[in-house]
């Protein structure tokens, strides 16, 4: 009990620093850096859990390490952005737009025609739900943490629409990958 609790304190407090770290750093840092929560997630279940890593599993994890260490490495400068409205005109670019509505409908593909087929026998329709969702939740996640880190320097970015549009995607995003994580 007392350590169940201690791991999800530990989830949220990563979670935390993880959107705050938006707000701060490039996304194109961020992200994958978080992918190498795997790699830390393997290891505390081989040493707490006593459970046994097999190939595929140090094969992920190293894929996971030289995937983000190449894109860190050759990640581009990301400009400084003042506001959120700057976010959105981005967000609203005609690929962007084209690009949501694709993961959207692959989205809704994976729920409505191949989960209640093979959910139960294949866990890649899940992962592909929430990887297809976590593509969408990183913009509005960095534009939130924009808009907070702006706000709490005295520029009050909560009076615009945009923010609150963010917040909304945020929560639907989250809200799915939670859903079909689980």
């Amino acid at each position: 009990r007392t350590l169940t609790a201690c791991c999800i304190a530990t989830v949220i407090v990563g979670e935390v620093a993880n959107f705050a770290a938006y707000a701060f750093a490039p996304a194109i840092l961020v992200t994958p850096l978080g992918a190498l929560s795997i790699i830390i997630s393997a290891v505390l279940a081989r040493i707490i859990l006593r459970e046994k890593l097999h190939t595929f599993g140090i094969l992920g994890c190293a894929l996971c390490v030289v995937g983000s260490t190449t894109i860190v490495l050759h990640a581009p400068q990301e400009r400084e952005i003042q506001s959120v409205k700057e976010v959105w005109d981005l967000a609203t670019e005609p690929a962007f737009l084209l690009y949501a509505v694709v993961v959207i409908i692959a989205v809704l593909i994976l729920i409505f025609h191949y989960l209640p087929q093979y959910g139960q026998t294949h866990i890649m329709f899940y992962i592909g739900v929430c990887s297809l969702m976590g593509s969408l939740s990183v913009m509005s996640v960095k534009a939130l943490g924009i808009a907070l880190k702006l706000t709490l320097s005295a520029t009050n970015q909560l009076i615009y629409p945009e923010t609150w549009a963010f917040t909304l995607i945020v929560i639907l995003c989250v809200l799915t990958q939670m859903n079909y994580l689980n």
